[in-house]
């Protein structure tokens, strides 16, 4: 007997979620051009179709939302590196330092957009994340 107050707990489409998939991968692309706010945009569709999302295309979604947390944890890392530096360059031993530390931030965001231009390939190929 089906009761209408429980959800109903079959498998959808095997697309169904890929367009979200897709719109978050291109705005995970275009965080350096928009300073990481569309990543969080990225993030918030990630979330959102999670739930309905079957198939490659959840695999994708949770890929999405792992490679942001890493990011994101790293960035952290980075920024209190750069701080620290920031302070010691006071004394000019710290600017070597920041520069690193400024590079090796500017190398996560590249590595992060990159790895979203091959999640998005992979997914228009219909292969796992």
């Amino acid at each position: 007997m089906f009761d209408a107050s429980q959800p109903r707990l079959e498998a959808g489409h095997e697309a169904e979620g890929k367009p979200a998939a897709l719109v978050a991968w291109a705005l995970y692309i275009l965080s350096i051009p928009s300073a990481n706010v569309l990543v969080l945009v990225g993030l918030v569709v990630s979330y959102a179709a999670r739930g309905s999302a079957t198939g490659v295309a959840r695999q994708h979604i949770e890929a999405q939302i792992a490679l942001f947390w890493s990011v994101f944890w790293w960035t952290i890392a980075l920024w209190v590196l750069i701080a620290i530096s920031s302070v010691a360059s006071i004394v000019l031993i710290g600017i070597p330092f920041l520069l690193l530390f400024l590079l090796l931030w500017f190398l996560l965001s590249v590595w992060f957009t990159v790895k979203s231009v091959l999640g998005l390939l992979n997914l228009l190929a219909d292969r796992p994340a």
